[in-house]
């Protein structure tokens, strides 16, 4: 038997065949009326997230896709423009962007001593204006620059996790789990 990758989730199909996948391997085309409602940039991140939450919430090896589907079908629906009606709208979600790469570079020598509590700031700070999404970019680049690699090492893996938790739990204990929708990119 062949062990599957630690990034992978299997995809039971509906003809009963399964078939591994990375986050990076699911690709979503979105067609008809969805297409003028989501970026397909949006809707390549939300397919990740809900990815991470089988893999690492549910913690779970094997995913059907009709479970996968309806999991991004409710994802999508909160970020549809005008709600869950059928009718499009203005984009009433607030959302705050935050550049992780420039954090990294502000923390100059001092690493992760530094970057974790200017992390923790920048997000208090990002709160107090109450959006309804935060979006944190440039984690690739951020990770490297903390971790001082040129290429993408196992450490850059688990630095990259240790962040991505750091944002879920600062989210969860400033927040109380609100109806707030953490983007990390």
């Amino acid at each position: 038997m062949i062990t599957l990758a630690k990034d992978c989730l299997v995809f039971r199909l509906s003809n009963g065949e399964t078939v591994p996948f990375s986050a990076d391997m699911i690709s979503i085309e979105l067609t008809g009326e969805s297409a003028r409602w989501f970026d397909p940039e949006l809707a390549s991140h939300a397919a990740k997230a809900v990815f991470h939450y089988f893999k690492r919430e549910l913690r779970r090896q094997c995913v059907t896709a009709e479970e996968f589907a309806s999991a991004m079908e409710k994802v999508l629906r909160g970020f549809k423009p005008g709600g869950t009606e059928g009718c499009p709208g203005p984009n009433r979600h607030h959302v705050i962007e935050s550049d992780l790469s420039r954090l990294a570079s502000e923390a100059g020598h001092g690493g992760e001593l530094v970057f974790f509590p200017s992390l923790r700031n920048q997000l208090r700070q990002h709160l107090q204006n109450r959006p309804q999404v935060l979006r944190f970019c440039g984690l690739r680049a951020c990770v490297k620059t903390i971790a001082g690699a040129r290429r993408w090492t196992p450490r850059c893996r688990d630095l990259e996790d240790q962040i991505v938790e750091f944002l879920r739990e600062c989210v969860g204990a400033e927040t109380g789990h609100s109806e707030l929708a953490l983007v990390v990119e």
